[in-house]
């Protein structure tokens, strides 16, 4: 796959404040990742030298081949951004604000209303954006990050003030993008959101590179244990103790026990659960979370210190 952005050896000091350490990573066109960190750890420093906000102390970023800091980008056209806290003129309509970033990026002005009406906003473009709820100043932020198909969106904490419902239509329009060959950064505190979204995961903590991989990359270095629950058949609960016992089972509730298998044990506690005259109604086989390996991986860096 083509290469989108490249950073390598990659530092950023504010004053006596490193932001970003020695960071290297390359992201591809058609993949969807997600930068994971608790606040400070580097996230939005990462994307600003992305989009050539500020420069690096150090290294090199490349994005669509170009130098994003250097004074002719003519790679940001074919950027879109949407910061955690979008900031509109309150006095224009949704149409007119589209209208005039969609100048800004030579974009013509007739593709914004196909946008509004992606984003849920065509029956409020020409309310004034100072009556929008915050939830719909995200999805107008949304629809300027959109303008010209851009092959690279950097993502900032982007669904911020959204409901469940849009939520999903907004994964939905990721997918439509990543399904288009462009390259998605999403940077978000809603690991859980995350799962089964994103090819990749890049965690960073205090400007460091610290994880980078697909969660079945990470499950398989983390080597946590996979859960697994099972529900058990109408027996008494007397008819089933022993049985629990042997396999080491803990009861969660009358007709539930629960077991965490370490990634060598899974296979024979699978089998056993299968076994003929097994009391068992039904399982579910939970993984680590995006959470858990992500507490998990901080963990193991500060052991390492």
């Amino acid at each position: 796959m083509v290469e989108t952005i490249q950073a390598s050896g990659v530092a950023k000091s504010y004053g006596a404040v490193q932001a970003v350490r020695e960071l290297s990573c390359v992201f591809r066109e058609g993949e969807t990742i997600a930068l994971v960190g608790h606040n400070g750890a580097g996230k939005t420093t990462l994307i600003k030298l992305m989009l050539g906000l500020v420069k690096p102390t150090a290294g090199m970023v490349r994005v669509l081949g170009e130098d994003p800091a250097a004074g002719q980008f003519e790679a940001r056209r074919r950027l879109g951004y949407l910061p955690e806290n979008v900031s509109f003129n309150m006095a224009l309509t949704g149409r007119e604000t589209l209208s005039f970033y969609a100048r800004l990026k030579r974009v013509p002005v007739e593709t914004t209303g196909a946008l509004l009406e992606r984003v849920g906003l065509a029956a409020a473009a020409d309310r004034r954006v100072g009556t929008y709820s915050k939830g719909m100043r995200q999805r107008l932020g949304l629809s300027q990050a959109l303008l010209g198909q851009p092959r690279v969106l950097l993502l900032d904490e982007p669904t911020t003030g959204l409901d469940p419902a849009l939520r999903r239509s907004f994964y939905d329009i990721v997918a439509d993008l990543r399904a288009g060959g462009a390259t998605v950064l999403l940077s978000s505190h809603a690991l859980t959101e995350l799962e089964g979204r994103a090819d990749r995961v890049v965690i960073v903590d205090r400007g460091v590179k610290i994880a980078d991989g697909t969660l079945d990359d990470l499950r398989r270095i983390a080597r946590l244990p996979t859960r697994i629950r099972l529900t058990l058949t109408g027996e008494p609960v007397s008819a089933t103790d022993d049985w629990a016992r042997a396999g080491g089972w803990r009861r969660v509730n009358g007709r539930q026990l629960e077991i965490d298998a370490e990634p060598g044990e899974k296979v024979g506690v699978l089998r056993r659960v299968a076994e003929p005259g097994a009391p068992v109604a039904d399982f579910d086989v939970m993984p680590p979370t995006l959470d858990e390996l992500y507490a998990h991986f901080l963990e193991a860096r500060e052991r390492n210190e």
